[in-house]
């Protein structure tokens, strides 16, 4: 992982920070993707505290030119692109009926588009070099139904159908394409989902997190981000050259019922 570069959507904060940070403790430069600049900014300059190359790149995955100005800008900077990890999220909770087209496209466009997108402007450099992996985090949501997040439950589900076709695309090229199925972790996204659904099914944020969020699990518990970084590391070490077009489940047992 030393002197490798890997770029990560949606970084500036939650799960992508926290692989971020995992990423700079094996010595590998950073390249941030977020839509906050504040934050993103920030999280850069910690990375180099660490003693890593990082940066920071504004960027909104949904749309194309700002992805191809990502990758190039990468590429600039570090002359190469070892590993992408396709983090960028968000939520939206209503029902179908109330869910209204422009969330609809909004979270789509991020967490699917935006994954796509991503693939197809990095994988000329990782295929051009003949090394890659690419993580997609993905959710325990891209394997069960959720009542009022068709949007994201959609995005979600689709996501592990790209996982698959760019594993099958790249595999002759050492590129691997896998993807992680979390349970809800402690994040600030995941407090803002309390709040929605809470409203949404007319609850306390306590019955929320007890009935919806850990309810389901074996393990009654949030996951923690570092949880997910490390799994994230192990995919894109060498350790891992023979897992591709995986969906592997880090859900403290939600999906063994």
């Amino acid at each position: 992982m030393k002197e490798k570069v890997a770029i990560i959507t949606g970084g500036a904060s939650g799960i992508g920070y926290a692989i971020a940070q995992s990423f700079a403790r094996e010595g590998t430069n950073i390249v941030i993707a977020d839509l906050n600049a504040s934050a993103g900014e920030s999280a850069a300059a910690q990375l180099g505290q660490a003693g890593v190359r990082s940066k920071f790149v504004k960027a909104d995955i949904s749309q194309p030119g700002d992805v191809q100005r990502l990758a190039a800008s990468a590429v600039q900077e570090f002359g190469r692109i070892d590993i992408l990890v396709n983090n960028a999220g968000l939520q939206h909770v209503a029902p179908i009926t109330e869910f209204s087209e422009e969330r609809w496209n909004c979270l789509i466009g991020v967490i699917l588009t935006g994954a796509f997108l991503c693939c197809k402007y990095v994988l000329p450099h990782m295929i051009r070099q003949k090394w890659g992996r690419i993580v997609n985090i993905a959710s325990t949501q891209a394997k069960v139904g959720t009542p009022f997040k068709v949007g994201y439950v959609a995005a979600k589900h689709g996501l592990l159908g790209l996982t698959k076709v760019v594993a099958l695309e790249v595999a002759e090229h050492n590129i691997t394409c896998n993807a992680i199925c979390p349970a809800f972790a402690r994040t600030q996204l995941v407090e803002k989902q309390i709040a929605d659904n809470a409203r949404t099914h007319g609850i306390s944020a306590e019955e929320v997190v007890e009935k919806l969020f850990v309810g389901p699990s074996a393990i009654k518990r949030l996951l923690e981000p570092d949880e997910i970084a490390g799994l994230v590391q192990y995919l894109c070490s060498d350790k891992a050259a023979g897992i591709t077009g995986a969906a592997l489940d880090i859900d403290l047992g939600w999906t063994a019922r």
